[in-house]
């Protein structure tokens, strides 16, 4: 049997996350890129036969994770700066000074590059969505990228280093958000942002400030106040700062995100974040969890049934092993080396070994190997191409998503049709 990525698919044998907590032993039916139909274990429905199928026997599956903020194009740089400093602005001028032929070194990765191999950093810990926040080059919205890019919102840099920041405000429409670093730092310049930006108008219910390591109980008030969101990047701020952000006070904001940032200056990827943020910023895994799905998805103004598992939402779907463990537990301590199955969209864009024997054979086209940090993934994506190119300039055994090794694995053959 023959089949394109995206047809109508059978995922049976799985137990499912119902509202973060509850395990449930369920089918999931995928039509047209969304879940046409979630059935209790035997149920009558259609059968393998009628679509093609997938056994996730022995597999939990969970929605997709939504990463808030990260700018894609840093995938394959090292941490940069000699903290602590006292703002964004210092340490952009420190770098930028001591380390330019370093950055200008990496920049020499050609762009689509260096952004195909950030999709993946996002790609192998689960995120199927992610807000960059940069420029939408069009390399973003190539056929086949690895995770799905928020496409409609406004955005600039910060106050201190954006262009006309009230023309973007302006430029939004309404009912999207409007994404800006702020309050990114310890100091007076990092305390004042935030009233700056109310001053300006651009603090109202659009508003989604990332960081906000500076705000305090005053600034938490405005924000309410005010309706906006914050996103917070807490690893970025230890290593840059050396302070973690106040999580049971920034709680008051009501709606708050997580993200990943980017290796110049993150602990890794999004679940190393996660797990951060649990372990050092005493957020509940549960309030967490709402913070890489549901909580994100409203902030950024997605499909309302975005980073969940629900009949005609999107088909974007991550499997774990069954461990029989509570999701509140197992987010703990999970990592990349858990994934074992990604589907954005109703495409599998990711499996490991164990789940690549179960595919259908149409289901194996096209896709590669690639070793991360020890654990071979199979990705719907030029692997071969792209880590040959990052090499071309950084060198043979060079390549990194943060900390992770990236390397062709040795003896494994490209599965082709059955």
């Amino acid at each position: 049997m023959t089949m394109q990525a995206g047809q109508g698919l059978l995922l049976h044998g799985a137990r499912l996350t119902i509202g973060g907590q509850e395990y449930v032993a369920a089918s999931i039916e995928v039509e047209g890129g969304r879940i046409a139909r979630i059935q209790a274990s035997g149920s009558n429905g259609k059968s393998g036969a009628d679509l093609g199928s997938i056994d996730l026997s022995g597999f939990q599956i969970l929605p997709g994770l939504i990463n808030a903020h990260d700018h894609l194009q840093f995938a394959l740089f090292p941490r940069l700066g000699s903290p602590p400093y006292r703002n964004y602005v210092d340490w952009g001028n420190d770098i930028h000074e001591r380390l330019g032929d370093l950055i200008t070194h990496h920049k020499n990765v050609p762009r689509r590059v260096r952004l195909w191999w950030g999709g993946i950093r996002n790609l192998v810990c689960g995120v199927t969505t992610v807000c960059h926040h940069d420029p939408l080059w069009p390399e973003l919205f190539e056929d086949g990228f690895p995770v799905r890019v928020v496409r409609e919102f406004g955005w600039a840099h910060s106050l201190a280093l954006g262009e006309d920041l009230k023309e973007a405000h302006i430029a939004t429409p309404n009912n999207r958000a409007f994404i800006i670093h702020a309050a990114e730092g310890t100091d007076k310049l990092a305390r004042e942002e935030i009233w700056e930006l109310d001053r300006l108008g651009v603090l109202n219910r659009q508003a989604v400030l990332v960081h906000g390591l500076a705000i305090d109980s005053d600034g938490v008030a405005l924000i309410r106040k005010r309706g906006a969101s914050l996103i917070l990047c807490p690893s970025s701020n230890k290593f840059l700062f050396g302070v973690l952000p106040d999580a049971a006070m920034l709680g008051g904001v009501g709606r708050i995100a997580l993200g990943s940032d980017s290796p110049l200056t993150a602990l890794g990827d999004f679940l190393d974040e996660i797990r951060f943020a649990i372990k050092h910023c005493r957020i509940s895994p549960q309030s967490a969890l709402r913070m890489a799905t549901t909580s994100a998805a409203m902030m950024l103004r997605l499909d309302q049934l975005n980073g969940s598992i629900t009949e005609g939402g999107t088909a974007d779907l991550i499997a774990i092993r069954n461990t029989e463990e509570p999701i509140e537990a197992r987010l703990q301590k999970l990592t990349m080396h858990d994934i074992e199955f990604v589907m954005v969209g109703g495409q599998v864009k990711l499996a490991s070994p164990r789940i690549l024997e179960r595919l259908p054979c149409g289901l194996k086209r096209d896709l590669e190997p690639l070793q991360i940090d020890g654990s071979v993934r199979w990705l719907r994506a030029p692997v071969h191409a792209l880590l040959t190119a990052a090499e071309d300039v950084l060198g043979e055994d060079k390549v990194h998503l943060g900390y992770r090794k990236l390397s062709i694995p040795c003896g494994v053959e490209v599965p082709h049709g059955c």
